[in-house]
C-alpha cells in the first residue's frame, strides 16, 4: 500500500528550508524563530511585461548621478568612501545608546543647511523628544521636516508629500506594514518595510538611512535579506563607560569596507575625530611589565594602540584566558607560540590581554606585540620606553611580514615612538623614518630576546 506524501507547510524565511510541522528552530540555518507557514505552493509563471525603462549602452548611462556627495562630517565620509550616494540606502547598526540617532541627526540636519530638503522619520520616540535633541546638539534646520509615525504607508506617503532628498528611518524595526501580518520587527514586517523604503529611494532617487537594532550577540535584528538589499552597512563599536566610538563599514557598494571612523560622544552631540591616535596610548612615566604599542592599519589610516597583557598564578585547575578588545583564540594562538618557541612558559598561567581606549584589534600584525606584552608580563620586565612591535606571528614561532610598515612606523615617529621590532622582509615597501631605530627579526624567540635586552 503506498504511503501518502506530506506537502510541506512550512518554511524558513532565511534559507528556505522546509518542514511538516512547525519548529522553532531552522533545521538547516540553525536560525531562531524564522519558521514560518508557506502556505499553498502555485505553479503560476510570471507573464512577460514591458518594460518602464528600455535598455541602453553601459557607455550612455549617466554616471554623474551616482556621485557622492558630503555629509560635512569627514569621518562618516571616510567610512562611506566619500559621502551620500543619490539614491543608495545606509543600514546603521548598534547597540542602544551608542550615537546612532545622535550621528543621523547630526548628518541630516547638515545635509538640510547645505539647501536639501531631508525627511526624518522616528518611530521610537516623538516629535518633541527628537527635537530637544536636535536642539541639545545643535542640529536645528530650516529644511529639516520631521515627523513621529509607525506605519510604513504614512511614512511613505510623507516621502510622495515632501520629496526629500534624504531620509532617516529611525529605526527600521519599529515601522509596520497593514499588509503584513505580525507585531513590527518580526521577520516578515522588518522584510517588507526594508523593500518597501528602497524601492521608494532607488525610484525618486533619494539617499536614505535606515537604523536597525542588534541582537544580544551583536548580528543586526531581522532577517539576512536585509543586508543584502542596502547598499552600505555600518556597524557603531564601542564600549559604553568610553566615550569614543568606531564607526566601520562592513558592506560598502561605492566604496572601501577596511575604512573606521572615529568619533567622540558628548553631551553636545557626537564629534568626528581625525587625529585619534593617543586614545589609545597610556600616559606614564616609566615604562611597565607587560605593555607593548603596535600600529595597526584602518584601511589607509594608522592607528597607534597600546596592548597589556597580565600573567598571574592559576588558582583552579584550567587556567583562565580573558580578552577586552582582542580576539580570544588568536591570544590563545600566541600563548601556546610563546610556551613552545620562545620559553616563556605560560600554558599553566592565568592570562589576561586588553586594549586600551575600547579599541578593537583585528589584524594579525598586532600579534607580535601581544607575544611581547605578554611575555614582558610573565617575566616582570618592561620593555624598553619607546618601542613599537608589528608582526604577524606564526604556528612555527615565525614572524611574517606585514604590509604598509613604512606608513606605520612614520606615524609611530610622529607620536615619539624611537624604536621598532620588525619582521624581517617587511622593509622592501621604503626605508623606516630617521628618527626610529628598526630590528629586523625572523623568529618569536629572537623578537622577545631584542626586545627586552634592548638598551635603553
Amino acid at each position: 500500500m503506498a504511503t501518502k506524501s506530506k506537502t510541506p507547510a512550512y518554511r524558513c524565511t532565511e534559507c528556505g528550508w522546509s518542514a511538516v510541522k512547525w519548529v522553532g528552530r531552522c533545521g538547516e540555518c540553525q536560525a531562531w524563530g524564522t519558521v514560518t507557514e508557506a502556505g499553498q505552493s502555485t505553479s503560476v509563471r510570471t507573464a512577460p511585461a514591458a518594460p518602464r525603462r528600455p535598455a541602453v549602452p553601459i557607455a550612455e548611462v549617466d554616471a554623474t548621478l551616482a556621485l557622492a556627495g558630503t555629509t560635512g562630517v569627514g569621518e562618516f565620509d571616510r567610512v562611506l568612501g566619500g559621502g551620500l550616494v543619490p539614491g543608495g540606502v545606509i543600514l546603521m547598526a548598534g547597540e542602544p545608546g551608542i550615537g546612532k540617532s545622535t550621528l543621523a541627526l547630526d548628518v541630516a540636519a547638515r545635509a538640510a543647511r547645505q539647501g536639501r530638503r531631508v525627511l526624518y522619520v522616528s518611530g521610537e520616540e516623538s516629535a518633541a523628544q527628537v527635537r530637544l535633541r536636535a536642539q541639545r546638539i545643535g542640529a536645528l534646520a530650516d529644511s529639516l521636516y520631521l515627523a513621529s509615525e509607525t506605519d510604513l504607508g504614512a511614512v511613505l506617503g510623507h516621502l510622495e508629500q515632501i520629496a526629500p532628498a534624504l531620509v532617516v528611518v529611525d529605526s527600521v524595526q519599529t515601522i509596520a506594514s497593514s499588509e503584513v501580518e505580525g507585531a513590527p520587527g518580526n521577520v516578515g514586517q522588518v522584510r517588507e518595510v526594508a523593500s518597501a523604503l528602497i524601492q521608494s529611494a532607488k525610484a525618486a532617487n533619494t539617499a536614505a538611512i535606515l537604523i536597525g537594532h542588534v541582537t544580544k550577540d551583536g548580528a543586526i535584528a531581522g532577517p539576512r535579506v536585509l543586508e543584502h538589499l542596502v547598499d552600505v552597512v555600518v556597524q557603531f563599536e564601542g564600549e559604553r563607560h568610553s566615550r569614543l566610538r568606531l564607526v566601520r563599514a562592513v558592506k560598502n557598494r561605492f566604496g572601501p569596507t577596511d575604512e573606521v571612523g572615529c568619533f567622540d560622544l558628548g553631551d553636545s552631540g557626537i564629534v568626528g575625530l581625525p587625529d585619534p591616535s593617543g586614545l589609545f596610548l597610556t600616559s606614564r612615566d616609566r615604562p611597565v611589565p607587560g605593555t607593548c604599542v603596535t600600529v595597526t592599519l584602518e584601511g589607509r589610516r594608522p592607528l597607534v594602540t597600546e596592548v597589556q597583557a597580565l600573567v598571574t598564578e592559576s588558582s583552579g585547575g584550567s587556567p583562565r584566558r580573558t580578552t577586552s578588545g582582542l580576539d580570544s583564540s588568536r591570544l590563545a594562538m600566541v600563548l601556546a607560540v610563546l610556551t613552545r618557541r620562545a620559553d616563556v612558559k605560560v600554558a599553566t598561567q592565568d592570562c589576561y590581554a586588553s586594549t586600551v581606549g575600547g579599541v578593537r584589534l583585528a589584524e594579525p600584525s598586532a600579534d607580535l606585540a601581544l607575544a611581547l606584552a605578554v611575555a614582558g608580563a610573565y617575566r616582570d620586565a618592561p620593555l624598553p620606553q619607546g618601542l613599537v612591535a608589528v608582526g604577524e606571528v606564526g604556528l612555527a614561532g615565525d614572524i611574517r611580514p606585514v604590509t604598509g610598515l613604512p606608513r606605520r612606523l612614520s606615524e609611530a615617529a610622529r607620536i615619539g615612538f624611537t624604536k621598532a621590532v620588525v619582521p624581517v622582509g617587511s622593509l622592501t615597501e621604503g626605508p623606516p623614518p630617521a628618527a626610529v631605530r628598526v630590528r629586523e627579526v625572523s623568529t618569536l624567540h629572537e623578537a622577545v630576546t631584542a626586545a627586552l635586552g634592548w638598551p635603553d
